[in-house]
Formats: C-alpha cells, structure tokens, sequence
C-alpha cells in the first residue's frame, strides 16, 4: 500500500524553494532525531543537488538518545555532517554557525583565490511539517521571527533572518513528496505527527503505535498507563487504557477515538518519555522482509 500525499501547496513549496537555491551557500536539513530516515525528504536530493549541506537532528530531547548516537553514527558513516539539537532549550544550536563554517571551508578558499575574504554565509532551511524548523529559527534569532500558516508546518512566505554576523537563514515551507512507497515510512511520520489523520486514521495510528511501544518500549507503557502489557494485543492494550482513562460510551463500551487520542496525544507531547520511532536496523529488517 503506498499512501498519496501532495496537495497543492506542497507543490507550491517546492517551485519556492528552487527558485531560491542559486542565492544560498548551504542548505541546513532538519531530521526528526526521532525518525531521522522517515523524515528524510527523499526529494530533497533531487532538489538541492551537490549544494553543501549539514543536517540537524531536531526535537532530541524527545528521543532515545542511544538511538540518536546509533544515528547520528550512521550518518557520519555516509559523509554527512550532523549535530544534534534541542530547539526549546537551546541545547547544541551555538554550534550551527560554526558548523556551517567548517563544511564551507572549501567555499571559502575558493572565494579568498577571487579576493572575497568575507565568511558570511547564506543557508537555506528545509524539512518535512512539524520538524521545528520555526522554534529552530525563533531560538537562533532570539525573537519570534517565522511567519507560521494556519495549519501546522506550512510557512506563509520565505523570509530572510539574521542570526548573528555571518549567518543568514532563509524559512521554506515544509513540504513531504508526492507519496510514501513503503508503508512503514508513512506510519512512521503519521505516528510523530507530520501527516494528519485525514490520511491515517488516528485508530489505525495508535494500534500501531501500542504494538511498536510493546516492542521496543515495554517498560515506558507499563509506567504511563499502569498496565500490564505481557501477551496483549495492541486491541487489548487500547481497551485497557481507554477504561483506565474512562474512555467509555454508553453501555460501558470503549471510546476508541478518545483512547486512541489520548495515546497519540502522550507519545507526541513526550509525556511516554524519550522514544524513537525506528533505528537503523529497521531499514535492514525492510529490506528482508520485501525479499522474502
């Protein structure tokens, strides 16, 4: 099953951010640290070419930070300059500047051979909805600086922002590609919260989530919901928690939808603790299971 998804201002993004690439130095990537692959545009290749890049973990305080160390060595591995961030406390953010400095360093020489000996940099800013690339730029430019759209994730225009002396920063629209092949790719980014339940229902989502945390997580559902998970189905574990929570209906019947929102509510808040939605391996197990 492979899930659509490519309204038009999506497309709008992306005729946007082409327009702007020839005025930028680097392009700064922001990846979920919770789902660094999932939330990887694959589209983003395509657009931006051999321009430099440096690639940003975003909401790191909300994921495993084992996992985000397995990550962020995975990346390293194929060539790709990462630092992981946290936007809200500011953690890691103070070195974007200089980071952008050293993988620019060959740009600089080539400029000091023309005569330019100025360091300032222009970047341009992408990622998928709801990557916090507006906390991103609030927190580097000290105020609030993006203008945020009606609906999560979709900026009102690009805008140039200021961090510091040599740093500028161009906001882009978030923008997802035309569909996700692989199913797991999509139930990934619909569990973080970057597609919308008009796509994936927030049931289907949450029996999913609960089959995943009883996996990889046991121990962090048990505490959340006082429960015990041992030999339950995500069904089970759903009704569980929807009585816990008096998530109930007429007749005594569980409230699915509320339940499920109280689920997706908890994981997407962080209130379940720090969690990661897929490791490296999981591309492996992928892999194996389309070959079989």
């Amino acid at each position: 099953m492979s899930i659509h998804w490519f309204p038009g201002h999506m497309a709008k993004a992306r005729r946007q951010i082409e327009e702007k690439l020839k005025q930028v130095d680097i392009v700064i990537e922001l990846l979920d640290a919770r789902l660094p692959l999932a939330s990887r545009n694959p589209m983003i290749d395509e657009i931006t070419g051999h321009k430099a890049r440096l690639v940003l973990f975003t909401k790191g305080d909300m994921a495993d930070e084992a996992i985000t160390n397995e990550w962020v060595s995975y990346f390293t591995s194929m060539g790709i300059s990462v630092l992981p961030i946290d936007a809200k406390t500011g953690k890691g953010v103070q070195k974007i500047a200089t980071t952008c400095e050293r993988v620019l360093e060959p740009l600089f020489i080539s400029r000091k051979k023309k005569g330019i000996v100025s360091k300032r940099m222009r970047a341009m800013v992408l990622g998928i909805p709801n990557v916090g690339k507006s906390s991103l730029i609030n927190r580097l430019a000290g105020r609030h600086a993006t203008q945020t759209g009606d609906r999560p994730g979709v900026t009102k225009a690009q805008q140039w922002i200021r961090v510091g002396k040599q740093l500028e920063l161009l906001d882009t629209p978030g923008i997802l590609w035309p569909k996700f092949e692989d199913p797991n790719v999509g139930m990934r980014l619909a569990m973080s919260g970057a597609i919308k339940e008009e796509i994936l229902p927030t049931e289907e989502v949450a029996l999913h989530t609960l089959k995943y945390l009883s996996s990889r997580y046991p121990i962090l559902l048990e505490e959340r919901y006082n429960i015990e998970i041992l030999e339950h189905t995500p069904v089970e574990l759903l009704d569980e928690i929807g009585k816990k929570r008096g998530c109930l209906m007429r007749g005594g019947q569980i409230d699915w939808d509320k339940a499920a929102d109280i689920v997706m509510g908890d994981l997407r808040s962080g209130r379940l603790g720090r969690i990661s939605l897929e490791i490296p391996s999981d591309y492996e197990e992928d892999i194996h299971e389309e070959n079989d």
